[in-house]
């Protein structure tokens, strides 16, 4: 395998995990991808925020409700969509493949725009559609989203399973075969821990945090990280406040359950100090080549107000400079990380 790496000029070249920019067109826009280039959007995401950043790799989540009746129908029009928003602006995005690709758009100073499928009801339980998926240029897929699916055990269900059934470990060897990253993010520790019990190539948390920082279910345990190096995987931290802080997220129950009128506290801050400490409890575990960034922008209606937007990961590039993190590891955690799991499952997925 070639050793790709990005620019050396780039001092925090962001290839994040996770951003529903493509939903937010679905649901608000009308699936329109007219005026992403407009720093006027209001949004979390748009592409001069993307820029202001230093991001130079992006997973679009092409994630469709469990509940959609059509799940395939609806993902590939999220794929479409995608592919229609690299195609208008194309000065400012490139559709990427391979880690080749990515480091080719990096040099052409655009956005290498990767796609990620999130949640395996997405495939309608077809490994057909998986491998037309793939085909169509999707590199990942998380296993679960917020509900089990028939065949995995999400973070946030019923987890009947016990972790992955049979037909589970069949769709997680089909997707290493064809070079589609096995996401663990949203599913159960059990599913997570028998995925990498069968594990032949590198896993991914395209967005998920750290259950040694902030106990909550989506979050990942330290014996699971601790196994991340065994197959060369990498969690991509995530600033989704609920996630960050065990404080916010009993703020947000109570809020949730508190009557209609009733007075309520404030929200606890959360800030990147607080995503600086998952992303180093991640690194002393797993170690720091196996710990990138997955923002989640656009998939949360809050964030940390110094990270709030796609323009701020700077703003954690220097938390992390004031803890001692030296230009290697904060280019590996911006980016490299990831860019070497894409690499080392390129020839796998070129060959679909």
């Amino acid at each position: 395998m070639t050793t790709l790496t990005l620019p050396a000029d780039l001092a925090f070249p962001v290839i994040d995990g996770h951003n529903d920019l493509p939903w937010e067109c679905r649901v608000a826009r009308g699936s329109s991808v007219e005026g992403v280039d407009d720093t006027a959007l209001t949004l979390h995401t748009d592409l001069p925020k993307l820029r202001a950043g230093g991001v130079v790799g992006q997973f679009w989540s092409v994630f469709v409700e469990t509940t959609e009746p059509d799940p395939v129908r609806a993902t590939l029009q999220q794929i479409d969509l995608v592919h229609r928003m690299v195609a208008r602006y194309p000065e400012w995005l490139a559709l990427a493949r391979t880690a080749s690709d990515v480091v080719r758009a990096v040099e052409q100073g655009r956005v290498a725009s990767l796609l990620g499928a999130e949640g395996g009801h997405s495939i309608g339980d077809d490994l057909a559609v998986l491998r037309t998926f793939a085909r169509l240029g999707v590199r990942y897929m998380t296993l679960t989203h917020n509900d089990d699916t028939p065949w995995a055990d999400s973070a946030t269900g019923s987890r009947p399973h016990g972790g992955l059934t049979d037909r589970g470990r069949e769709v997680v060897a089909e997707m290493e075969r064809l070079g589609v990253l096995v996401d663990l993010s949203h599913v159960s520790p059990d599913t997570m821990r028998d995925a990498l019990d069968v594990a032949t190539a590198p896993v991914v948390f395209s967005h998920s945090s750290t259950v040694g920082v902030a106990d909550h279910p989506r979050n990942v345990p330290d014996d699971v990280l601790r196994r991340l190096p065994d197959v060369g995987g990498v969690v991509m931290v995530t600033f989704v406040p609920q996630f960050v802080s065990r404080r916010y997220a009993d703020w947000l129950a109570a809020d949730v359950a508190r009557a209609e009128g009733e007075p309520g506290e404030a929200a606890p801050p959360v800030t990147a100090a607080d995503v600086a400490d998952h992303v180093e409890h991640a690194r002393d575990l797993a170690g720091a080549a196996h710990v990138g960034l997955g923002g989640d922008y656009d998939g949360t209606p809050t964030l940390p107000d110094d990270l709030r937007d796609a323009s701020r990961y700077p703003v954690l590039a220097d938390e992390l400079r004031s803890r001692g993190w030296g230009p290697a590891d904060l280019r590996a955690l911006a980016g490299g990380n990831v860019l070497r799991v894409l690499a080392a499952t390129d020839e796998r997925f070129a060959a679909n």
